[in-house]
């Protein structure tokens, strides 16, 4: 066992009983894998519906039929976490993190501990399928870091466990990405990792220095990119300037990896550990072909429920597919901007991902937010909320601000009873107008 993985069962995470049920799961025939996804959304279901006085308020009554079973939407979850746990777990016994809020609808959410086994070994097994692992191939981080002491130092042993050098992405300047294009010269990294518009953003900056990240380090093999869009002119970007094949991934921190790319190149989503369907306006699943709502069942958690539940993207399963690897033709999710300071700084949309995980609290207040870039100085924080945000509360913002970004940034904050979406009903946190 590695350090990554002792690091795991050491928090009383279960690992190897993870990658054991996961290598069940995987072995179960293609004619029977049907079967295994209907019991075990009826399993998780029922015992929500039995166990959790939450879930059992919001569903209402017990039904027989999945498709009346009601969809769940992240500002349902918007309540202290302790009323949202099922019978005999507390935050004290599970795995609590926050969301990003990059949906605009920020929450506190739960996993049980065998739960987020599970997702770590979803993780491993799908960086498995190209021979990389957190213990002998050194990632190339593109990732935010929080800047407090705690928080910053339990990162840096992350990395240390996981075998990984990690460029913060609070400063993308061009000084900034000559120094991380030197580490490249210096380290043997084996794949880059992070999200996909800093990424994007360093590929331009090697472009421009007519490079190719590939011959500036040779034992450079993959690209993965995470947490936001990739659209095919960057992807093709990515692949011209490292010279190395470029993987997506799609995932959400309170649920599990959603989809891989694999070896064929197709983005297959994962049916082993979650449930996946397309939904039309009125909750009704559309045929594979056809666009919708991507809403997620998580089949193993039984600390909280996320059944049938909304994550706020839309997508197309491909037809053709088949139950254990069905395909996801098509994303159309979230997508955040580039904010540029008046100090020089590029920073990447998903920097208020930070922010927000250093300003949120348990209490359900915040329901919705948007941050708008009004000019090179000046940011909107435009909220929905139960009742005004503090001096002291606008306050915590303008610091975390301050720290993340840099001084002297101007900050309005303006509550507003609804927020304006787009056309396909989808919330973005944030909003350049320069």
């Amino acid at each position: 066992m590695n350090l990554f993985e002792l690091s795991l069962t050491l928090n009383r995470f279960p690992i190897s009983k993870a990658k054991t049920e996961l290598k069940r799961i995987q072995a179960i025939p293609e004619p029977d894998y049907n079967n295994y996804i209907e019991s075990k959304r009826r399993e998780i279901y029922k015992y929500h519906f039995s166990n959790n006085p939450f879930y059992k308020q919001f569903a209402g009554r017990a039904v027989k039929h999945w498709e009346e079973v009601p969809v769940m939407l992240k500002s349902h979850l918007q309540k202290p976490l302790e009323e949202r746990l099922s019978a005999g777990f507390t935050s004290k016994n599970v795995y609590v993190n926050k969301t990003s809020g990059s949906s605009g609808h920020p929450f506190i959410f739960a996993k049980d501990k065998f739960c987020h086994a599970l997702t770590w070994a979803e993780i491993l097994d799908r960086f498995g399928w190209y021979d990389l692992n957190f213990h002998n191939t050194l990632q190339a981080r593109f990732y935010g870091i929080p800047l407090d002491g705690p928080g910053y130092y339990k990162e840096r042993f992350k990395d240390w466990l996981s075998h990984r050098y990690r460029f913060p992405i609070f400063d993308l300047s061009e000084e900034k990405l000559s120094k991380y294009l030197d580490v490249f010269r210096s380290k043997r990294f084996h794949y880059i990792n992070g999200y996909t518009s800093a990424i994007v953003l360093f590929a331009k900056y090697v472009r421009s220095q007519g490079l190719m990240l590939k011959d500036v380090c040779p034992s450079l093999r993959y690209c993965v990119v995470t947490s936001e869009m990739l659209y095919d002119l960057d992807k093709s970007l990515l692949e011209h300037a490292f010279g190395v094949p470029v993987i997506n991934e799609y995932g959400a921190s309170e649920l599990d990896l959603i989809a891989f790319t694999d070896q064929n190149g197709d983005f297959r989503l994962n049916s082993e550990t979650l449930y996946v369907e397309i939904l039309d306006k009125d909750d009704r699943p559309v045929p594979h072909g056809k666009e919708g709502r991507i809403v997620i069942t998580s089949l193993y958690n039984k600390a909280h429920p996320m059944i049938r539940y909304d994550i706020g993207d839309t997508g197309i399963i491909a037809d053709g597919g088949t139950d254990k690897a069905p395909v996801l033709r098509k994303l159309l999710g979230r997508t955040n901007d580039v904010a540029r300071l008046p100090g020089g700084k590029i920073v990447p949309g998903l920097t208020f991902y930070y922010v927000t995980k250093s300003v949120i609290e348990d209490d359900g207040n915040v329901k919705e937010f948007v941050v708008e870039q009004t000019a090179l100085d000046t940011f909107r924080i435009v909220y929905v909320s139960e009742r005004e945000l503090s001096s002291k509360e606008k306050e915590g913002i303008k610091t975390a601000l301050y720290r993340y970004l840099e001084k002297d940034l101007n900050l309005v904050f303006v509550r507003k009873s609804a927020l304006e979406r787009s056309n396909r009903g989808k919330l973005k946190q944030f909003i350049s107008s320069l």
